[in-house]
C-alpha cells in the first residue's frame, strides 16, 4: 500500500502544483490532505477548488486544520469587522472573504480520516495530533507527551501543523510529521510532503523536499490583492515564506495584547517586530 500525505499548503497554488505533479508520478493508492489548506497566503480559493476537483476525480481525502477554523470562525454573529480585534484577525478574515459561497466544504472537512490496510493495520490522519488541531507534534516532544498525543495508538499516524517535518517510532506507531507544502518553518523553503509504503508487515516513510518556482508563487502575493486585505501582518506572512521560518507566533506572543489593549497600533507593531527582532526595518517589497 502506498500513501501520500500533504498538509499545510496555505493558499500557495504554486507549490500545490509542484507537489501534486510529484506524487501522481509516484502513483500512490490514497492521497491525503491534512489540512490547512487555506489561509496564511495568497491564493486560497484556487487552492481548495485544486483540491475539491482531486476529491471528485482522483478521490483524495481530507481533514480540517486549525486555519480552516479561523476561517470559518468569522461566521458567528459576533466576529468583530472593525478595531483591534479585527486586525489581529484581519487575514483570515480575507480569506473568508474570498471563499465567499464555499465556506460549506471547509465545514465538511472531517477531524481525522481513518483508512485500514489489507492486513488490518490502521492508517489514521489528523492535523496536529489526536488532542487538537492545534496541538502539535515537534522534534522536541517527549516520549510521554507524545504517547498522550497519539491516543489511541494507531498503526501509522500521519501530522502536519508544526510545518517541521519528522518520522518517528515510538512503542508499535510510526509518527509522520509531513512538513508543509506551501510555507515550511524548518528553513528549507522547498515544498515537503509525505511517501509512506506498507512492506510486509512495516511502514516505511520518505519525506519528500522538492524545488518549485518560488518567485512565481512569492508574486502571487502581489498581485492577489493580499496585502490590501490582510494588512501589516500580511508583510510577515511573506517573511514567512520568504525565510522559511515562523513570524505569526512570535509576534503573537510579543504584541498581540499590546494592539487589542489599544497601546499600539498594528502598523507599529509590525515595525518593530522587524526592527527588534529581525534586526532590518519594515519594507513593504
Amino acid at each position: 500500500m502506498k500513501i501520500a500525505v500533504l498538509a499545510d499548503i496555505h493558499a500557495n497554488l504554486v507549490a500545490l502544483e509542484a507537489v501534486t505533479a510529484h506524487l501522481e508520478a509516484w502513483h500512490p493508492d490514497v492521497v491525503v490532505v491534512a489540512g490547512d489548506v487555506v489561509n496564511r497566503g495568497p491564493r486560497p480559493l484556487e487552492c481548495l477548488q485544486f483540491v475539491r476537483q482531486k476529491q471528485q476525480t482522483d478521490g483524495w481525502l481530507v481533514v480540517r486544520g486549525n486555519h480552516e477554523d479561523y476561517v470559518l470562525s468569522h461566521t458567528r454573529p459576533d466576529a468583530p469587522r472593525h478595531g483591534p480585534a479585527f486586525e489581529v484577525h484581519r487575514f483570515s478574515y480575507w480569506t473568508f472573504c474570498q471563499l465567499d459561497g464555499c465556506l460549506d466544504e471547509l465545514t465538511a472537512m472531517p477531524f481525522q480520516q481513518t483508512l485500514y490496510t489489507p492486513d488490518g493495520a490502521e492508517v489514521r490522519v489528523v492535523h496536529a495530533s489526536m488532542r487538537d488541531n492545534r496541538d502539535g507534534i515537534y522534534p522536541e516532544t517527549t516520549d510521554a507527551a507524545l504517547r498522550e498525543k497519539i491516543q489511541p495508538p494507531p498503526s501509522l499516524l500521519c501530522v502536519g501543523h508544526t510545518h517541521r517535518p519528522l518520522t518517528r517510532r515510538i512503542d508499535r506507531t510510526l509518527v509522520v510529521n509531513v512538513g508543509a507544502v506551501g510555507l515550511p518553518f524548518d528553513g528549507d523553503r522547498r515544498a515537503c510532503y509525505a511517501q509512506i509504503e506498507r512492506r510486509g508487515h512495516r511502514w516505511q516513510a520518505r519525506l519528500v523536499r522538492l524545488p518549485y518556482n518560488l518567485a512565481r508563487a512569492e508574486q502571487d502575493f502581489f498581485t492577489a490583492g493580499f496585502f490590501d486585505g490582510c494588512g501589516p501582518l500580511g508583510y510577515l506572512i511573506l517573511d514567512e515564506f520568504r525565510s522559511a521560518r515562523s513570524r505569526l507566533y512570535q509576534w503573537t506572543v510579543r504584541y498581540q495584547s499590546r494592539v487589542l489593549a489599544g497601546e499600539m497600533t498594528m502598523q507599529e507593531s509590525v515595525e518593530d517586530f522587524f526592527a527588534t527582532y529581525l534586526h532590518r526595518p519594515f519594507s513593504r517589497r
